[in-house]
């Protein structure tokens, strides 16, 4: 029994003891390549990234969508019960103010106006003949006073039946495009029955929202880029024509209302809009990588690098920057930084202290510089035109006053 335990144990001291001066040989024979290897290891550079400040001109702009509808429009609806007789236009017709679209049965309304005219002449004759009479002292100052009363419920009783008989033609409200009509010659209308929608849509708005900490920035008279899916590489300006005095309390945000020059009928209402507005523009302005930033107690830094004594070494310093306009991808610097300078833009968190020498892994790699998150600035409107500008295509200004500068509809 005791031969069975001793064998496993001499066993188990035999491979300790191999392993031990195996590595005591591996040790051995190299230990003057591994010391200068973890010494030269340990007063390596960190690596970093690096992009230089560049200028370039940006846009100070947000982005909303919005939805497109008429500049004016209404559905026509009659006031009076009554039976459809003409119907003096067609589907998807352009209109004019004032112009007869639909004419309801009148034919009892025109006899009440005749017979009321007739009345009024028996009222008039009767008065002249009184007044004739009371001169020569035949009647009293009385009769004539009652007859004057009488002309005036005569005249009273035609202007009545006369703006009965009216409320039986309904016109055209204002200039515009007829939608499709829902009636027909020979049908019973109740009041307030639905029979066409007019549109004027020669110039058409777009209302959006804006966050309210923009409502000091947006201004009446402000341009802005329309961008609608439904005509994909078409752009249209908008300018703005009012902002809502309320801020909705429920999304904290400010209505905008801007007006199209749509002389060209590009644009129809219900379309979904996407709007850029522009604020403002500044074409020297210095920006670098937003990853660059370096947040640290409600301040912002970035790593700049400075030559050190060797040629060509690279020397960290943390600068306190304040910061302006933000775009994807960017940022823009207001102090702190000039142009030309270079900033760490990943690895950071290597760099312990102000002198550290760094190694830099790339190049300075220039900043994308683009107008209005990609696009082309927006032109500021002129009086008297109005443009839409296709992909690839030159635009080209409307002849005649833009809609959207009127006064008044």
């Amino acid at each position: 029994m005791a031969k069975k335990v001793i064998y496993p144990v001499i066993a188990m001291i035999g491979i300790a003891a191999a392993s031990g001066a195996a590595w005591w040989y591996q040790n051995k024979s190299q230990p003057a390549a591994s010391a200068p290897t973890g010494a030269a290891a340990a007063a390596k550079p960190p690596a970093v990234d690096v992009a230089k400040v560049a200028v370039t001109r940006l846009t100070d702009d947000t982005q909303a969508v919005g939805s497109l509808r008429s500049r004016q429009g209404v559905v026509l609806r009659p006031e009076v019960s009554g039976r459809v007789t003409q119907l003096n236009f067609r589907d998807g017709d352009h209109v004019r103010k004032g112009q007869l679209l639909v004419q309801l049965d009148d034919q009892l309304p025109l006899a009440q106006v005749q017979q009321s005219r007739a009345e009024l002449s028996i009222a008039v004759a009767n008065h002249v003949r009184n007044k004739d009479l009371v001169a020569q002292s035949f009647i009293s100052q009385r009769t004539v006073e009652e007859s004057a009363a009488n002309l005036e419920v005569a005249q009273a009783k035609l202007a009545l039946s006369l703006a009965t008989a009216a409320r039986l033609k309904i016109v055209a409200p204002f200039d515009g495009i007829a939608g499709i009509r829902v009636v027909n010659v020979g049908d019973y209308l109740k009041d307030g029955a639905d029979i066409v929608n007019i549109e004027d849509i020669e110039a058409v708005l777009v209302d959006f929202r804006l966050p309210e900490r923009f409502q000091s920035k947006v201004k009446k008279g402000q341009t802005a880029a329309i961008n609608l899916d439904a005509l994909p590489g078409a752009r249209f300006v908008a300018i703005i024509q009012a902002v809502d005095p309320l801020i909705d309390a429920n999304g904290r945000s400010v209505g905008v209302r801007g007006c199209i020059d749509n002389r060209q009928l590009l644009l129809r209402p219900g379309m979904f809009a996407r709007v850029t507005v522009a604020f403002g523009e500044r074409d020297k302005a210095k920006v670098i990588p937003e990853e660059a930033i370096v947040p640290l107690g409600g301040k912002s830094y970035v790593i700049r690098l400075k030559p050190g004594a060797a040629a060509g070494s690279r020397l960290s310093q943390r600068v306190e920057v304040k910061l302006g306009i933000r775009q994807p991808g960017r940022v823009e610097i207001l102090e702190g930084l000039d142009e030309g300078d270079t900033v760490v833009t990943a690895g950071q968190q290597r760099i312990q202290r102000d002198g550290t020498e760094v190694s830099v892994m790339d190049l300075p790699r220039p900043v994308v510089t683009s107008q209005v998150q990609g696009q082309a600035p927006v032109a500021p409107a002129t009086r008297g035109t109005g443009t839409v500008a296709a992909k690839g295509a030159v635009a080209k200004p409307l002849q005649g006053p833009n809609p959207c500068l009127a006064r008044s509809y």
